[in-house]
């Protein structure tokens, strides 16, 4: 979907005055220096003659230029190419041999120009997939270690076509060439090279559009580390952004490359005919040790994609045991009995935090509702159209009698409340930044902005209070109305009502911002245009119209059918405001109003398509903010701890797969079939070891006998 238009506009206008500004300084877009670029490169090839010898493979010609006195071998086109670089690019075999064995100062000769900084006749020849050209390169000093590629061309960014990395391998690696990796490897290329991102080679496989290719090739770069003997694998070295290759399938949704590398990760345990279990990996997964987990990588990532991790084994798995077996125990059930002013409330099947959340804004809402005022003095002064009865009363008098004590309990209850809430959101929001912690809809982004506003005007209101500020029924008004809006918040714990509350969501914000700013360009015009016949017109003969700021209003009630068309035919009105009238109906109330029908109709389609991964997304979310605001004792590790069993000091979920089954049965936590599992094996643990001993006992006497 797209970002609403008040969030939308600013950027855009940025944008558009950029580009005026760039073109007015009689600059030059990206693509049109490329293209000139390259127009240059084209005709710089055909002008100088052993860039033609090389385009057109004439080997002779090359020979003849070689020898000469006056041929300069370094000479460089529009790209700062050689004349090795035309012959690579062209795929120019004899071209390519005969300019090596003549001028072999040229084989790691690099580009030099901004676009292509750093590209040797080896990138080219591996780019190309020219495994003759690769062959012959290395065989004659071609480096294949220190060569980087820093042009703009090949950096990552918008907009950019492709995203090789920097070293000769990476590039081998990204065009998916397996013969051309094991010979760079051979020559001694290094497996770990990270580029000035610090993304290694399986860094740039995940980002690659082919994922079957680049599964095949991470394997092989995978394997050849392995015989190094490393201490870190290379599935876990990070980039300087923290993330790993496994940790960036996640964030870019790429489930083919994460579920492959879950599965080469995966302990078998055992497997009968159909049937089959599996030890998984929990290590970057699990947010219990990790703050920047795979699901907190997940349901931060503002692509589509990243939410069809969750559906991959483990991830769903586990996401399920945090929820099903804590998450919404916390969040949900509580039976209680709650005695209010007499009157008795049973509150059943009640989330936990929404029955607390209540709690403190009912207690909130009756401190509003009892506030301290008292009847107008005499000298009270006010206008004819002022009613006002009852004023705020000073702070002396506003904590004197026995239900005044009890309002100052629900007065403190409701300001710790805030500042509590504000303790809670303020770290969060700097954690995650501001940007993605307010915009993301899976992270609750308004419901943020709504608690965070809430919880700022009652600490507002309470310096009000303290410093008798009059004005506190506008604040008091704002803070009910954004405190009970947040209930909704709490709706995601239902999974019947979860998606409803994102759809709302996305209407308010993307629908209804657009329609607004729509209407308010139609209300001002029309309103404006009434006016002009109004303004000279008395007042109190048609009090809908006696201002402009009140007959905007009366247009916008107009607009949506909560007036009736406010004219008196009883008096004189020019034939102007019925034409007018006529043209806002057709406008406003047939046009708008049909058309944000409309769009709320797709929005709520759109959203009813990805319903089952909001859901999980949210309930991802949730968990990961419990799991936060929770101690740790209310959330024991799921899974079990390789060490118990021989294995890496890891955790792992066990999982059983059986084709025969169907979806439903996943539903009992795996977690408690391992349970059993190592319950078993407690009670055969002296039974085991008194085999092995017998097994030992049984080869020393062997030994004995055949010394003897």
């Amino acid at each position: 979907m797209s970002p609403s238009l008040a969030r939308s506009a600013p950027s855009e206008l940025n944008h558009w005055w950029t580009q005026l500004r760039f073109r007015l300084q009689n600059k030059k877009g990206w693509n049109e220096m490329l293209d000139e670029t390259f127009l240059l490169y084209t005709k710089n090839t055909n002008d100088i003659p052993l860039f033609y010898a090389a385009k057109t493979n004439s080997v002779g010609c090359i020979k003849k230029l070689l020898s000469c006195a006056s041929t300069n071998i370094f000479e460089r086109g529009a790209l700062g190419e050689t004349a090795l670089h035309v012959a690579v690019i062209n795929d120019n075999l004899d071209a390519a041999v005969a300019l090596m064995d003549g001028a072999p100062e040229l084989i790691n000769e690099p580009m030099t120009s901004e676009l292509f900084q750093g590209v040797t006749p080896l990138h080219i020849a591996v780019v190309n997939r020219n495994i003759n050209l690769v062959q012959h390169l290395i065989s004659r000093g071609g480096d294949v270690c220190t060569p980087r590629v820093t042009g703009l061309y090949f950096r990552k960014r918008i907009g950019g076509l492709i995203y090789y990395g920097e070293h000769v391998l990476s590039f081998a690696a990204c065009v998916g060439n397996e013969d051309i990796v094991s010979m760079l490897i051979d020559a001694g290329a290094s497996t770990r090279v990270q580029d000035s991102r610090g993304n290694t080679v399986l860094h740039l496989l995940v980002l690659q559009p082919s994922k079957t290719i680049a599964c095949q090739t991470m394997d092989l770069i995978m394997a050849r580390d392995a015989e190094l003997d490393q201490p870190v694998p290379l599935d876990m070295v990070t980039n300087y952004r923290g993330l790993s290759p496994f940790k960036l399938a996640a964030k870019e949704g790429n489930t083919v490359v994460f579920q492959h590398l879950v599965n080469k990760r995966r302990v078998i345990q055992w497997s009968l005919g159909p049937l089959s279990s599996h030890l998984y990996d929990l290590t970057e997964i699990d947010s219990r040790a990790d703050n920047t987990s795979v699901l907190e990588l997940i349901v931060a990532s503002p692509r589509r994609e990243a939410r069809g991790v969750l559906e991959v084994t483990p991830v769903r798995q586990l996401v399920s045991l945090k929820w099903n077996l804590y998450g919404k125990h916390y969040f949900r059930y509580l039976f209680v009995y709650l005695r209010l002013f007499h009157l008795i409330f049973l509150f059943s099947c009640v989330r936990l935090l929404l029955f607390l959340y209540i709690l403190y804004i009912g207690c909130f809402t009756l401190c509003c509702v009892f506030r301290p005022l008292k009847d107008i003095p005499e000298n009270y002064t006010k206008s004819d159209s002022d009613y006002t009865i009852k004023i705020q009363k000073t702070l002396k008098e506003s904590y004197v009698t026995y239900s005044d004590s009890l309002r100052l309990v629900g007065e403190v209850i409701s300001v710790l409340g805030a500042v509590l809430i504000l303790f809670l959101e303020i770290p969060d929001m700097i954690r995650v930044g501001a940007k993605r912690y307010f915009g993301q809809t899976a992270l609750g982004g308004p419901f943020h902005v709504i608690l965070i506003s809430y919880a700022s005007l009652v600490v507002l209101l309470c310096v009000f209070r303290v410093c008798e500020v009059q004005g506190e029924a506008e604040v008091m008004a704002l803070c009910l109305v954004l405190g009970w809006c947040n209930v909704m918040f709490f709706a995601r714990g239902f999974e019947m009502l979860g998606p409803y509350v994102i759809m709302i969501q996305k209407i308010i914000f993307g629908d209804l911002t657009k329609f607004m700013w729509l209407s308010l360009i139609v209300l001002i015009g029309f309103s404006t245009s009434l006016w002009m016949v109004y303004m000279t017109q008395d007042p109190s003969s048609l009090p809908m119209y006696r201002s402009f700021p009140i007959t905007l209003f009366s247009e916008f009630e107009l607009s949506l059918g909560m007036i009736d068309l406010p004219v008196d035919h009883t008096l004189k009105t020019p034939s102007i405001v019925h034409v007018v009238h006529v043209a806002f109906t057709f406008v406003c109330s047939t046009l708008l109003i049909n058309l944000l029908i409309a769009m709320i109709s797709d929005t709520i389609w759109r959203v009813g398509q990805e319903r089952d991964e909001l859901w999980r997304t949210q309930v991802v979310a949730t968990t990961l903010m419990l799991e936060r605001r929770l101690p740790l004792c209310l959330w024991p590790r799921l899974g079990v701890c390789g060490l118990n069993y021989g294995l890496k000091e890891r955790w792992y979920l066990s999982h059983y797969a059986d084709v025969a089954l169907s979806e439903n049965e996943f539903d009992t936590p795996d977690l408690e079939r391992v349970k059993l599992q190592v319950n078993c094996n407690n009670d055969t643990k002296k039974i085991h070891a008194f085999q092995w001993s017998l097994i030992h006992c049984s080869q020393e006497s062997c030994c004995a006998i055949k010394n003897t």
